[in-house]
């Protein structure tokens, strides 16, 4: 019987402790849920428009080149212009986009090319804010001679290059691009003024290499996502 009283009698101890402890314990703190924030979007698609300054030189034999020299060397030249294209991205890494493109050329030559447009299309792969890019398609040649009003009517061509941009905003992008072209061959065939007779051909072809900046209008862009239940 005294064991039996004394089980009983810790059973009902026990009872009475656990609520206290349970009471004792601090109530679990309300933490609220952290905001929602949306990934950072990066969206190409759109128009397009910026300028650009850089340099340009020509092959070796290139007498239209502007830094074409006598002595058989090219010199580099500054050359500034401006573009205009439109960017669609068709996927989550894949830009697709069309760009028309003039750069006047520093040149002290009446007969070098004074200028260099093109209108091309270009291929993107695109990461976050940054995209590698190639491009070609039409090249032309200012050839003409006196301030574009007179002359041949330019040269015909094709060009290729690739470039780096990056969205420093929605709205705003920098580039660095390398762009080829290539005018074909030119023959000549004339006196100079002492009766003496010149036969032959170049290469007209040009290397360029600028740093570009352009505003985007973003129309057609995505709007970003909202938080769920938003």
């Amino acid at each position: 019987m005294r064991k039996i009283l004394l089980a009983s009698v810790a059973i009902i101890g026990f009872g009475a402790i656990v609520p206290a402890q349970a009471a004792d314990l601090a109530a679990r703190p309300y933490t609220k849920a952290p905001a929602y924030e949306p990934a950072p979007i990066y969206n190409w698609t759109g128009f397009y428009i910026g300028g650009h300054v850089g340099g340009a030189f020509g092959g070796d034999n290139n007498f239209y080149s502007p830094g074409f020299t006598y002595n058989g060397s090219n010199d580099g030249v500054f050359m500034g212009g401006v573009q205009a294209g439109y960017d669609t991205q068709f996927s989550a890494n894949w830009v697709f986009g069309l760009e028309a493109n003039y750069s006047f050329l520093d040149t002290g030559s009446w007969f070098a090319n004074r200028g260099l447009g093109s209108v091309t299309g270009r291929l993107g792969y695109t990461w976050g804010p940054a995209m590698l890019y190639v491009k070609g398609g039409y090249g032309w040649a200012d050839s003409r001679y006196t301030n574009g009003f007179a002359g041949d009517g330019g040269r015909d061509g094709y060009t290729v290059g690739g470039g780096l941009e990056y969205l420093f905003t929605q709205n705003w992008s920098g580039k660095i691009e390398y762009q080829y072209y290539d005018f074909g061959n030119v023959h000549y065939d004339f006196f100079d003024g002492l009766n003496n007779h010149y036969v032959g051909s170049f290469r007209n072809d040009e290397h360029t290499i600028k740093v570009g900046l352009n505003y985007r209008f973003n129309w057609g862009a995505p709007l970003a996502p909202h938080a769920p239940g938003y």
